[in-house]
């Protein structure tokens, strides 16, 4: 199902290479059709573990219906993720997961047109923009953590905060509030997150991934019909920004281009955002003496309740920034990343054919103990320039590195502080005795029964 003009169009595609090609390397690929899925889906950390032991940091394994090479560590992370002989797709790498879903995401394009767009869509990101974002985000924290502070006890914190991050996703993106159609939009990407990573990948009638190429559908059609309004009527808000960007030869971004990038990155600062500020409150939660800490550093700033948060008083909150790296090395928010090489290579004495599915992951290189002693420990103080000088500048790599760096890290930092501020300041966080939450690890991480906490009034 799409609109007229948003016909869902494939890549030209890179060949996967016959199985027998990738044999040499060492491995195992499953189960008959599903391989490893179902492992990996259950498991995603502790399979990667014990095949890294069996068969060491690189090696062949087969998820969702290819086989594909999987490359451990931070050298592998700077192989593919630099990449300045663009030797790696990502366009090729992602397409199998989210062509259907999120086409055409800034995410989704290759070198000369990455770059392109890239730069098109930075006017968005720049500081006139991000302090009008600021603004926005400031003041919905505020009122949500003032509604959490007026009904203090348990509160299921997953769900309740992705509300928040699809709310704030909706005043800073769209300058407006989703409206009456915010649960459908909310549902809609939902679905399509679930149908990024679903086994069956045709949308066949009452399968995950028909819901999120419906999902999709309503997403698309509710941008589309707002592009022409917001090219008349203007505004600060990030959708406004995108209808006004242009290319490099002063054309507008067509309406398919404003829609794709939209969707995308409403679903990362939605998604991505939700599991990460989610794992950071847990985190605290667990670590009360890390709590007060960052509680005094915000009570540092010396705001009175009403004032809001200045650029310059972001940068007055480095612990807030370790504590929130740290809580995205334990999880990244983004735990794997596919590439597809263009051409024939190798590392690591292998040799690779052109079109081999070669996938990195954040997850493991964060819990490496060569790297981060004691990995499974909250301790924020990793992220001291001390602590930091020496360490391989691709072993943490929560926002993925290179030309595709996110381009919404400096957001992402940015609504992690203003979040703390408010919540910090208004209420302090534990969890039941005797709980200890189960995650779900892939795609984006996230608590299986929504994270039970306790929220207090300070």
């Amino acid at each position: 199902m799409s609109m007229p003009g948003f016909a869902l169009s494939a890549p030209p595609q890179l060949m996967p290479p016959k199985r027998a090609a990738l044999a040499h390397i060492p491995g195992n690929e499953g189960w008959p059709i599903v391989g490893n899925t179902f492992r990996v889906l259950a498991d995603p950390k502790g399979t990667v573990e014990r095949a890294a032991a069996t068969y060491g940091p690189i090696y062949r394994t087969r998820i969702l219906g290819e086989t594909s090479i999987t490359m451990l560590g931070p050298e592998a992370n700077e192989l593919v993720l630099f990449d300045q002989t663009k030797l790696f797709s990502s366009t090729h790498g992602w397409g199998s997961i989210l062509d259907r879903l999120f086409p055409r995401g800034l995410m989704m394009l290759d070198f000369e047109e990455h770059r392109q767009h890239r730069r098109a869509l930075s006017v968005a990101f720049k500081s006139g923009p991000m302090k009008s974002y600021l603004t926005a985000l400031d003041a919905g924290i505020k009122a949500r953590v003032t509604q959490w502070r007026a009904r203090p006890g348990e509160m299921l914190f997953y769900p309740a905060m992705k509300q928040l991050t699809l709310d704030l996703a909706a005043t800073s993106f769209l300058g407006t509030g989703l409206g009456p159609r915010s649960d459908d939009i909310t549902r809609a990407f939902v679905d399509m997150v679930a149908a990024s990573v679903a086994p069956i990948r045709k949308p066949w009638p009452g399968t995950q991934m028909a819901h999120g190429v419906r999902g999709r559908a309503r997403v698309v059609s509710y941008f589309a019909e707002q592009v022409p309004i917001r090219r008349v009527n203007g505004g600060d808000d990030l959708f406004s920004q995108l209808c006004r960007a242009t290319h490099e030869d002063g054309a507008l971004l067509s309406t398919r281009d404003i829609v794709d990038h939209m969707s995308f990155l409403m679903m990362a600062a939605h998604d991505t955002l939700t599991s990460s500020l989610t794992s950071f409150v847990a985190l605290l939660a667990e670590n009360p003496a890390w709590q007060q800490r960052l509680r005094d550093e915000v009570q540092a700033l010396g705001l009175v309740d009403d004032a809001p948060l200045s650029f310059e008083q972001l940068e007055a909150m480095p612990l807030t920034e370790m504590a929130f790296k740290e809580a995205m090395r334990l999880k990244p928010p983004v735990p794997s990343i596919p590439r597809r090489a263009t051409r024939a290579f190798s590392f690591k004495g292998f040799d690779f054919p052109a079109g081999t599915l070669v996938g990195l992951n954040p997850l493991f290189t964060h819990h490496m103990p060569e790297i981060w002693p004691d990995p499974d420990r909250f301790d924020p103080l990793r992220f001291t320039d001390e602590a930091q000088r020496g360490r391989h500048r691709f072993a943490w790599v929560p926002f993925g590195g290179g030309a595709h760096m996110c381009i919404g890290l400096h957001f992402a930092y940015m609504q992690a502080k203003c979040f703390i501020r408010h919540f910090l300041y208004q209420v302090n966080v534990a969890l039941p005795r005797d709980y200890q939450p189960a995650w779900q690890m892939w795609p984006i991480p996230k608590p299986k029964d929504g994270l039970r906490a306790i929220l207090g009034r300070n």
